[in-house]
C-alpha cells in the first residue's frame, strides 16, 4: 500500500538533516508537502528551521519597525519567515478547499516579533497564494516589505495581537454554517459536544462594524479576553491561537462542525439533548492541563451549560390568514332580502 507524506513530515525530516531521496519513490505527497518539497528543491540546501508549532521564528534575527531597510529586508527574506510564509499559503490552501472562504476573502497573520507580523496580501485567493505574496507589517499595519498589498482587514488581527500578548496567530473567515449563526445573531449553544468545549469554549458575537476599521478590530479584540474564537456579526469567524497558525485554523473546523452539526440536529424534530455541568466541569479541566483559558473555569456548577438564549429551529415569517369565523351580518342579510323581495315583485307585474 503506498503511504501519503504530509508536509508536517517533509518538514521533520528536513529540519533533522535528513535526505529528501528517503521518502519511498511511490509514495503520495499532499499538495503541501508538494509545494514544501518544490521549494527545497529550489533554494538548494535552504531548510525550514522553525518548528510549524513554534510562531515567531525565534532563531532568525529578530528587527523592529525601526531597523534598517536592508535588515528588514533580510529578515523578510530569511529561511525561518519563508517557513511562516509556507504555513500561511498551507492554511489558505485549507480553507479555500473546505469552502471557508470565496472569491478573495478571508486573511490570515502570524506574529513574528514583538512589533511584526506576517499576513496574506489583499486580493488573493486563499487557495492559490505564493509565499513571495506574503506581506510584512508592524502592530500599528505600516507594510515594511512585500511586493503585493496587506490584506484590507489586518487591523483586526493586530488588536487582537496587541491586546492579547499570547496571540501567535489569527485567522479569519467565512464558514458557512458558523457564519450563518452570526447572521443570525444567535450564539451556538454549549454542552452539546465536547471538542468544542475543550478547544473553543463559549462563542460570542461582535456587533457588526465596516470590515477594516478600526472599530471592527476594536469590538473584537474586547472579546478576546475570555475567547479564543468569535463569531462577527453579519460577517465571518475570527480565531486567534497562543500556539500556531496551524491551530488556528484547527479552531475554524471545529466551530464549522459544530454549528453545522446543531444546524441539522435542529431539523430532526426532537429536542437538543445536553450533557451536565458536572461532565462540562470535567472537560474543563482537561482544557487546564492544555493551558488553553477558558471564563468558565472557576465558575459552580449551576452557573454552567446556560443555553437560555438559545433558539432552535424556525417559524414561517407569513403567518396563516385568518378566517373569519363570524357568523352572517344579520342587518346585512335583512337588506338583501329586501331589496330581493322588492325585485320579485317588479317582475311579477
Amino acid at each position: 500500500m503506498k503511504i501519503i507524506v504530509s508536509a508536517r513530515e517533509v518538514e521533520e525530516l528536513l529540519r533533522s538533516g535528513g535526505d529528501v531521496k528517503s521518502l519511498p519513490a511511490d509514495a503520495i505527497f499532499t499538495p503541501s508537502a508538494r509545494d514544501l518539497l518544490r521549494e527545497f528543491e529550489n533554494n538548494g540546501s535552504s531548510r525550514p528551521s522553525s518548528s510549524p508549532d513554534r510562531t515567531p521564528a525565534r532563531s532568525a534575527k529578530l528587527v523592529t519597525p525601526a531597523s534598517a531597510p536592508s535588515e528588514i529586508e533580510a529578515f523578510f527574506n530569511s529561511p525561518e519567515i519563508h517557513a511562516l510564509k509556507l504555513q500561511l499559503c498551507d492554511v489558505g490552501r485549507r480553507l479555500w478547499s473546505r469552502a471557508y472562504v470565496d472569491g478573495n476573502g478571508g486573511n490570515i497573520a502570524i506574529r513574528v516579533g514583538e512589533n511584526l507580523a506576517l499576513c496574506t496580501p489583499t486580493l488573493v485567493s486563499k487557495g492559490f497564494m505564493k509565499p513571495e505574496d506574503m506581506c510584512l507589517v508592524d502592530l500599528e499595519g505600516k507594510q515594511l516589505a512585500g511586493t503585493k498589498k496587506r490584506t484590507s482587514e489586518i487591523l483586526m488581527h493586530l488588536q487582537i495581537m496587541k491586546r492579547q500578548p499570547r496571540a501567535a496567530a489569527t485567522v479569519h473567515c467565512h464558514p458557512p454554517h458558523a457564519t450563518a449563526f452570526a447572521v443570525a445573531g444567535v450564539e451556538p449553544p454549549t454542552c452539546m459536544i465536547p471538542e468544542i468545549e475543550v478547544f473553543i469554549g463559549k462563542v460570542p458575537i461582535a456587533p457588526y462594524r465596516t470590515p477594516g476599521t478600526p472599530e471592527m478590530g476594536k469590538l473584537v479584540a474586547d472579546l478576546t479576553d475570555h475567547h479564543n474564537t468569535i463569531l462577527m456579526a453579519n460577517h465571518g469567524v475570527v480565531s486567534w491561537s497562543h500556539v500556531s497558525v496551524e491551530d488556528a485554523y484547527f479552531k475554524m473546523e471545529i466551530i464549522e462542525a459544530y454549528c453545522r452539526t446543531v444546524v441539522v440536529a435542529s431539523q430532526l424534530g426532537s429536542p437538543l439533548k445536553t450533557f451536565s455541568n458536572t461532565h462540562l466541569q470535567d472537560l474543563l479541566k482537561i482544557k487546564q492541563t492544555l493551558g488553553i483559558p477558558d471564563p468558565r473555569i472557576g465558575l459552580k456548577e449551576c452557573e454552567l451549560c446556560n443555553n437560555d438564549e438559545w433558539r432552535p429551529g424556525t417559524t414561517c415569517i407569513v403567518p396563516p390568514k385568518e378566517i373569519d369565523q363570524a357568523g352572517p351580518d344579520a342587518e346585512a342579510e335583512a337588506l338583501v332580502q329586501a331589496i330581493t323581495g322588492q325585485v320579485m315583485s317588479k317582475m311579477k307585474k
